[in-house]
Formats: structure tokens, sequence, C-alpha cells
């Protein structure tokens, strides 16, 4: 099972990888999480990685791919694996596939979770934060015993700067521009399968489920 997810910032798309990646026992594979794991652990890539990142650059899609490259080459991955979040572009989505033609594989799923803006706007700006016990809160789906204050050390709780509605309104047009020729590419070929991303958890799963086994 190698599938791609993609969907927009808050589309739920890590919540629905992380448990199917549990049920199907093949990795997820989101590159945030690669790219702190390899900063943290030093790696020579995560070396690479952490210039960039220290001075707010974007980190380069070879060092992204090569990340992936060292992930999918791991016996985990042999039965498969989810990508959440990757490729974002049309210059990834190539690099990816000459990486998966060097592993002799190739992708047999992408997933799109379609999600309205005012819902995704209310997913992200809700979000409220402890910067003293880094608790995460969300005024809708996880609001505090008190507002504005954190359960666990009683601090008062922030928006982050990119939870605030006129970032997260850049960040999902950032991505609907650049993410508009990938879906037509992976369409194009037959692959792409669009997921409603709104309604119960459970029933977004057997969404995913059904269009993986068709």
């Amino acid at each position: 099972m190698r599938l791609v997810f993609l969907g927009p910032p808050g589309a739920g798309k890590g919540t629905q990888a992380r448990e199917l990646a549990r049920e199907w026992s093949v990795p997820q594979v989101a590159t945030g999480d690669m790219l702190r794991e390899a900063v943290t652990n030093g790696t020579p890539l995560g070396r690479e990685a952490k210039a960039f990142m220290d001075r707010g650059a974007l980190v380069p899609d070879d060092v992204i791919i090569g990340l992936i490259a060292e992930r999918l080459a791991q016996p985990d991955a042999k039965r498969g694996f989810i990508l959440d979040g990757f490729p974002r572009t049309i210059p990834q989505a190539d690099a990816l596939e000459r990486l998966l033609g060097e592993l002799g594989v190739s992708l047999d799923r992408v997933i799109y979770f379609d999600v309205a803006e005012a819902e995704l706007l209310r997913r992200l700006t809700g979000r409220r934060f402890c910067p003293a016990c880094q608790s995460t809160f969300h005024v809708v789906f996880n609001p505090p015993k008190r507002e504005n204050v954190c359960d666990r050390c009683g601090s008062t709780l922030v928006q982050r700067e990119d939870d605030r509605e006129a970032t997260v309104r850049k960040r999902l047009q950032v991505y609907a521009d650049q993410t508009a020729p990938l879906l037509d590419r992976y369409r194009k070929r037959g692959t792409l399968t669009t997921v409603a991303g709104e309604g119960k958890i459970d029933a977004i799963h057997a969404a995913i489920k059904k269009a993986v086994a068709g």
C-alpha cells in the first residue's frame, strides 16, 4: 500500500495517516516530523536542513527528497507507506517519481482531503498554545476549563502568529496555488481520489479505505 495524502493545512490528513499507518503496519512519512527528527539526531541531512531553518529559509527540495529516500529505504517501508502532505509542487512530484522508479515501486493512490475554507479557518484559527508548558487547546474542539488559561499550569494561552486569520488565509492561498496543478496531474493519471475531509473521523476513515480498496 503506497499512498499520498494531500490537503491544505488543517484538513486532518495527519490524523488519518497516523491511524491508517497503525492499522496497516506501514510508516507514516510526514516531512515536518522527519525534518525535526533529523535535526534532533544531527544526521548529515539534518545538519544541512538546520542551516536553512536557522535563517528562516525554506528547506530545498533536494534535502527533503534525500530525507524521504532514506526513510523509504528502511525495512518497514517495503510493505508500503503513507506520504503525509508530500509532494506539494510539480518539481517535488517529479523528484518523488524518480525516487520511486529507483526503488522499483509506484504509487497506488493519491487521496485529496477536500475541506471548505470556512471550516479550515475554524480549525486553524481556534488553536491556542501554552508558552510555558507547551500544551495545546482549541476554542471549539478542546477548550480549556477557563477561557485563555492553561489547564495544566495556569499560564495565559496565546494564539500563534501562523494561526492568526490573515496568516492562515495566506497559507491556504499559497497551498491552493501550488497544489492545483498537482491535483490535475494525478487526476489525469487516474490515481487521484477526493475524500470529504469534513464530518466524523470514523466516516472519513471509512471513505479512505473504500477509495483505496477500489
